[in-house]
């Protein structure tokens, strides 16, 4: 059975996305580790950045596994029952602190909310997928479904 609301080109197109969004956290967040006097407001910015950092980079690691998982699927290379039991996405993280946010440059700012916007995406499409088996009765429902109409007869 494939879900209805995902393909093989939509997953291949958000994985494509991420890999491209991950690089440029890699890249933008490739701090200077140089030593020296750092003042309050510097030393503020640079815990704000590695915060970030590494909310952003969990947040799109969890993002490419999701869609590493459906690629498999779509692959044959995995399951249905197998996605389903171990392709879940975690939870979101905690929403950027503002203030944090407010100290670090603006080109980073907008890579933490599109990494966010990106997730909440993913996020979409996995209750999407999920919520497409709630409401499909299990076998064992299906079952005593048939057993109640044999033992009616």
């Amino acid at each position: 059975m494939t879900p209805a609301s995902l393909n093989p080109m939509i997953v291949d197109n958000l994985y494509e996305e991420a890999l491209s969004l991950a690089e440029e956290a890699r890249v933008t967040f490739d701090l200077d580790d140089s030593p020296g006097g750092l003042n309050r407001s510097a030393s503020a910015s640079r815990v704000a950045m590695s915060c970030e950092a590494l909310r952003t980079t969990t947040r799109m690691m969890h993002a490419m596994a999701w869609l590493l998982n459906q690629r498999a699927f779509f692959a044959g290379e995995m399951s249905e029952f197998q996605l389903r039991r171990h392709g879940r996405l975690p939870p979101a993280q905690p929403q950027p602190d503002r203030e944090q946010i407010g100290l670090l440059p603006p080109y980073v700012a907008d890579l933490v909310e599109r990494s966010v916007q990106f997730y909440a995406r993913v996020e979409r499409l996995d209750r999407a997928w999920r919520h497409q088996f709630e409401l499909q009765p299990t076998a064992v429902h299906r079952l005593r479904q048939r057993l109640g109409y044999a033992f009616a007869r």
